[in-house]
This record gives structure tokens, C-alpha cells and sequence, in this order.
């Protein structure tokens, strides 16, 4: 389905075979916008937003929005987030983000665990082990909203608001204040926007209530995501979704000395069509890993889509 000036655009009756032929190039078409609409450099910052914590110790200081700064100290201020006390060392934590784009192709997680220096002894409040999953949610989420970030017991639990797609085997985390680095042996592509890691395991006692915890200063997500060009719909939880290609948002984003010159004013014209998750990966991660694909040249004919 292609949608021009929110007008469905249907194929000219021709024969079958003809009209075949129309159908496959226009997909072709428009997977080959698909293909370039990926970032051609690799991005250490992937996420745009923290939306939940398992739990939070002293919310808003402890909250998981410091794991998006870089290092553990803002401003001569300690920057971490804190779980809970934990009598039982097994007991996990999790952090959930949103990715930077709803279409991104992750190849590295990246985690500090703090140090608190400003306790005896300076312990570093680390997990033993970690793993992420990629989804999407399935249903509305307010990411904005400061409630999101405050611990499950506020909230109700999130288990059933993300459908997950991929989860990744357990990395082992040191007990460093380094930003440890994990780097997946093949890409990773998340349709849906959104990265949970969950904290395995508690190594460290707090002396002040012998109680574990585990203190995360900066979590960092490694990858390339898809360009402003394109945007993902989830329709359902089965994870059928709309993805929407808008050549005008695009060329706004490459060169806005095109637009500044005579480029179209009006409302973006939207280009919309359906494909199985299956279909969308095994394109992208052939083209990014090595694959040759054969691309048309989108200048000429995407106002023709």
C-alpha cells in the first residue's frame, strides 16, 4: 500500500503479469530507500530517553535518567542510579530505554558500574552478570512522564507493556568503575524502538544496612538507526507493523539549502507499505554485513513512487 498526499494510490488495472511486475518494482523501490535510510556512520549514543527502573532506592536523586550522562560525577555530583536493598544477592534489576529510532541496528552495549567514593572503603556496587532484550511496547507508553522512572511498585508491573524480540546470552561484569564494553558477535536490528538490560546477580553489601545493591553510572547502546526518512508503526502484538517512508522529511534532513531554494512547502507526501519483520532483517543486515545490493537512484524517481 502507498499512500500519496493521504490519498491510497491503488496499481492501473493491467494483465496479471504486468500488474506483478508493477508491484515488485515498486517494492523494490522503496526497499532501496529503506537500504541508504540507514546511518551510514556507527552512533555510541542510541538512546534518546531512560523509561523505567525495576527499582529505585532515593528517586529523583538515585533515578535511572543519570545512566544517559557519561561517567559518574555532573557537576561535582555524583550521577548513578540505585536499585533497592536486597537481603537475597540473586534477586535482578532491570532498566529500560528508548532507542533513538524505532528501526535500529545494535552491534554493542556498553556499562559502568559505580563506585561509591564517598563510602568507606569506596565499594563498587556492580552486578555479576548483565543481558539486554529489544522490542517494541505493546502498549502506549508516556516516556515523558517522571512516574516512569520511578520503581514498579508505583507503577505496576511492566512485564506485559513490551513485546520482546531478541535476547541476548549473559555477558560477566567486572567489579571495575570502567565502562565496560560487549560486543555482539552479529548486529542486532530492533524494530520497535526499545532496550531493556537486566543486572544479574549482586556482589556488593552496603555496610551502613547489610543489604546488596547494584549502582549502574552509564549505560551506553552501540549501533547505526534508521534516518528521520523512515518511521515504524507497530499495528499489533504480534509485531505486524507499517513502515512509513517520507521523501520530503528527508531531503529536508540532508540539505536544507535544497529546501531553502525551492523546495516543496506543502504538507510531506508519505509513502506507506507493509512487510513481515523477517523480511526488513534479513535485507538490512545482508546490505550491512557484506551483501551486495543493487539500489536505484531515488532522486529521479521517488516523486514517481
Amino acid at each position: 500500500m502507498i499512500e500519496v498526499e493521504n490519498r491510497v494510490v491503488p496499481m492501473v488495472s493491467q494483465s496479471e503479469k504486468t500488474a506483478e511486475w508493477l508491484f515488485l518494482e515498486r517494492d523494490h523501490r522503496v526497499y532501496a530507500f529503506l537500504t541508504r535510510g540507514l546511518s551510514n556512520c556507527v552512533k555510541e549514543d542510541c538512546l534518546v530517553d531512560a523509561i523505567h527502573a525495576s527499582s529505585t532506592d532515593n528517586y529523583p536523586e538515585e533515578s535511572i535518567l543519570n545512566t544517559l550522562k557519561p561517567g559518574d560525577r555532573v557537576d561535582y555530583r555524583a550521577s548513578y542510579w540505585s536499585s533497592r536493598g536486597e537481603s537475597d544477592p540473586t534477586v535482578p534489576e532491570t532498566l529500560t530505554y528508548k532507542l533513538i529510532s524505532k528501526l535500529c541496528l545494535i552491534s554493542e552495549i556498553h556499562v559502568q558500574p559505580f563506585q561509591a567514593y564517598f563510602q568507606f572503603g569506596i565499594p563498587i556496587y556492580s552486578s555479576k552478570a548483565m543481558k539486554f532484550r529489544v522490542g517494541h511496547p505493546n502498549v502506549k507508553i508516556d516516556v515523558e512522564s517522571d512516574n516512569g522512572h520511578e520503581s514498579a511498585a508505583a507503577q505496576g508491573s511492566y512485564c506485559d507493556k513490551f513485546v520482546w524480540t531478541y535476547t541476548s546470552p549473559e555477558f560477566p561484569i567486572a567489579q571495575e568503575n570502567i565502562l565496560q564494553k560487549f560486543k555482539l558477535p552479529e548486529p542486532v536490528l530492533c524494530v520497535g524502538g526499545i532496550l531493556q538490560v537486566e543486572l544479574l546477580g549482586r556482589v556488593q553489601r552496603q555496610q551502613l544496612d547489610g543489604l546488596y545493591y547494584i549502582c549502574v553510572s552509564h549505560v551506553q547502546v552501540v549501533g547505526r538507526p534508521l534516518l528521520p526518512t523512515f518511521d515504524v508503526e507497530i499495528l499489533d502484538e504480534a509485531g505486524k507493523c507499517n513502515l512509513k517512508y517520507c521523501p520530503v522529511e528527508r531531503s529536508l534532513c540532508q540539505s536544507s539549502k535544497k529546501s531553502s531554494e525551492g523546495g516543496e512547502s506543502g504538507s510531506p507526501r508519505f509513502h506507506r507499505f507493509r512487510a513481515s519483520l523477517r523480511g526488513w532483517e534479513q535485507m538490512i543486515l545482508n546490505t550491512l554485513l557484506g551483501a551486495r545490493a543493487d539500489l536505484v537512484d531515488d532522486d529521479s524517481d521517488e516523486d514517481d513512487v
